[in-house]
């Protein structure tokens, strides 16, 4: 399963085979991470390592395999090399000898694609250096800055890392706010937590420790309870200026807390951040639309042990089947690699909240979706919409939407 180490930024190096991919990670993170080898091909699944760089804190660097293997394993390991691009916030195009030319100019159109932004590094250069004539070569196609690099010398890293800085978007490493501008100093925020046979024993589940330390970090109080507290905490005359809950408590919980109070799901708090906010909100009156044999794919972002209260896997599937009345086909896809489902055609593709991903893994995993038109949501919009809610959960995040019909507004 994947852990909220993972929601720091993701940098990706790429180069042609014997580029010296691996001593350069090596080099930037001051360990032997990488297999060092004359051998061509010596990377072959893409390695992650977890580093501290100054000015921007945690990240994690991701080695490629050479990116020019044309042998028929060579092939399957570009494959994986690409998948990277789906992950990563920014990248490193390593080339060595100046040579840049077919590869490389390929590698900064997927760059282009999925919107990475790069800087170009001129490697080995104790045995060559960069002439003005690669520059030239390099600048036809882009402005990112351009390093001359040798991963044999130690120390050598401070021009690196302050393109990088410059590189790296703020908002890969500056987290922002669940509930910014929702709630102020001092206010009463209420975490409404059911716990289940998913919930891990002895602890919250991670959407809820991070909800916790957001209320915090906004210096406002905050108080948790599971729902079957819930009315008890209502005689205590304390009136909340915000009440968030698990999706799938939605409708008892909102048959509780009175209608001028702000409601929201921890689902739907983190579709916000997620980068996929307005398309989930047009998709997901799709739910209603939906027929007799149509095919719906949930998306998890992790993998996990499942049990018969699995939300994305039973529960959500049996409450869009009771509340459409029809025969629906679902497919479940875990992790971040769902490029084999993307050519197939779906009415409704459903995201997971998403809260171990970081924003550019999913929006790159919705894309492909949302460019074929497939309509898309969330566990916390589409549970919402099903119990008549999804106004009320989604009305302080959001601006008029002219995918939203007037006979939706009481949902």
């Amino acid at each position: 399963m994947n852990k909220g180490k993972d929601l720091k930024p993701h940098i990706g190096i790429f180069g042609r085979t014997n580029n010296g991919k691996s001593s350069f990670i090596n080099n930037l993170t001051g360990q032997r991470v990488a297999i060092v080898s004359d051998v061509p091909g010596t990377t072959t699944d893409p390695v992650k390592k977890s580093m501290e760089i100054f000015g921007i804190g945690p990240a994690i660097i991701i080695d490629t395999a050479g990116m020019d293997d044309e042998s028929q394993l060579g092939k399957m390991r570009v494959e994986k090399t690409m998948d990277v691009l789906k992950l990563i916030d920014a990248a490193v195009l390593l080339i060595s000898e100046n040579r840049f030319d077919e590869p490389e100019i390929e590698m900064i159109n997927s760059f282009a694609e999925f919107d990475i932004p790069f800087v170009v590094v001129h490697n080995k250069s104790d045995l060559e250096e960069i002439k003005l004539e690669t520059i030239e070569k390099i600048r036809a196609f882009t402005t990112s800055a351009v390093i001359d690099f040798c991963s044999m010398t130690l120390n050598q890293n401070e021009e690196l890392i302050e393109a990088l800085k410059k590189t790296i978007p703020v908002t890969a490493y500056q987290k922002p706010s669940l509930f910014k501008g929702m709630i102020k100093d001092k206010d009463v925020v209420l975490l409404v937590t059911p716990i289940d046979s998913e919930a891990p024993d002895g602890r919250m589940i991670l959407p809820q420790v991070m909800a916790l330390r957001d209320v915090l970090d906004n210096h406002c109080i905050c108080i948790i309870v599971r729902e079957t507290e819930l009315e008890d905490f209502f005689k205590l005359g304390i009136k909340p200026a915000l009440v968030v809950t698990d999706s799938q408590a939605f409708k008892f919980v909102s048959s509780i807390v009175p209608k001028e109070i702000p409601l929201t799901g921890f689902s739907i708090a983190f579709a916000r951040l997620k980068g996929n906010f307005e398309h989930f909100i047009k998709g997901t009156p799709a739910i209603d639309k939906l027929k007799n044999g149509d095919k719906v794919l949930i998306l998890e972002s992790c993998t996990h042990q499942v049990s018969c209260e699995d939300i994305g896997r039973h529960k959500l599937p049996d409450w869009i089947r009771k509340h459409t009345g029809k025969e629906i086909e679902f497919e479940i896809v875990a992790g971040i690699d769902n490029r084999s489902t993307i050519n197939e055609k779906y009415a409704l593709v459903i995201q997971c909240g998403g809260c171990v991903a970081t924003e550019k893994q999913v929006v790159n995993k919705l894309k492909p979706f949302i460019e074929k038109g497939i309509p898309v949501t969330n566990y916390g919009m589409a549970i919402a919409w099903m119990n008549g809610i999804f106004t009320r959960a989604t009305n302080m995040y959001r601006i008029p939407n002219p995918g939203i019909q007037a006979g939706d507004i009481d949902r």
